[in-house]
């Protein structure tokens, strides 16, 4: 009777025993997880800041906003269907306002973190954001090179690193991905060079379908010591629907709140901006 504890004790080391090295191979699989999670964060961060690098360094990182202008053009089957002039007005990292003419007709669009407002130019109209408008632009500045550049995705998306993926002939880009809580991933290529190639994310087509949208990068200049890609074409399922070419950026140029106020009248709304 005396023997029941020590035999007790006996069986649980033996337990222990054998026990152990499941749990040292379970402790030493999840640090070579950790670890590799790790080394793929260092590795996708590495490829971001050299792309920063060649973007013009802190200069790049410095811009808090941005004026430009250019011609947005809208494709079919390989042809321009049509196009617009535009003037583009950036504050980072949430607000901006679109102007876009066409036939002497002036539209605008202006949003600013959770408000906006549309101005249709052919029917003189100006009207508040929907709820579907913002979560739209918010969308547009998740998979924007800029918020990924600059690290606005912080604190709201994972950065991590895919690997190498085929590009032109003889030659691979690296691949990284933002993973935002929201279950929307951007994966972002970069040349050899550390140049940033395109842009690669889910979205749906004009019947709610799911297409597989991509913003391609081309042209890039520079000005003032930073570089942006004047050409932005946009496919869907591999197929380019439009074109963004630049003709000038300005950078840090002073811009006042009242740019994405909106307008109280129709007549204001068709004043080209001044300031």
């Amino acid at each position: 009777m005396f023997r029941s504890r020590p035999l007790a004790a006996h069986c649980l080391l033996q337990k222990i025993l054998v026990r152990t090295p499941i749990l040292l191979l379970l402790i030493a699989a999840l640090s070579i997880g950790t670890s590799a999670q790790n080394e793929d964060a260092q590795k996708a961060e590495a490829i971001v800041a050299k792309a920063v690098r060649n973007l013009g360094g802190e200069r790049y990182l410095n811009v808090k906003s941005l004026y430009a202008t250019g011609r947005y053009s809208i494709i079919r089957d390989g042809a321009v269907l049509s196009y617009q002039t535009f003037t583009d007005v950036i504050v980072y990292p949430d607000k901006e306002r679109t102007d876009f003419k066409f036939g002497g007709v002036k539209n605008s669009q202006a949003n600013y973190g959770d408000s906006g407002w549309i101005f249709d130019g052919a029917a003189e109209v100006i009207n508040s954001s929907t709820e579907k408008q913002v979560q739209d632009f918010k969308r547009g500045l998740n998979v924007s090179l800029d918020h990924l550049l600059r690290g606005h995705w912080k604190g709201k998306a994972t950065l991590s690193y895919v690997g190498r993926r085929e590009a032109t002939l003889g030659k691979r880009n690296d691949v990284v991905t933002l993973e935002y809580s929201d279950g929307l991933v951007v994966e972002f290529e970069f040349s050899d060079t550390g140049f940033p190639v395109k842009a690669i994310y889910a979205g749906k087509n004009p019947d709610g379908e799911e297409s597989k949208e991509e913003d391609r990068y081309a042209q890039f200049v520079e000005t003032d010591g930073i570089k942006a890609p004047y050409i932005i074409d946009h496919f869907s399922n591999g197929q380019q629907t439009s074109r963004i070419n630049y003709l000038t950026i300005e950078y840090n140029r002073n811009i006042p709140d009242s740019v994405f106020a909106k307008p109280a009248t129709v007549k204001e709304a068709k004043k080209d901006l001044k300031f």
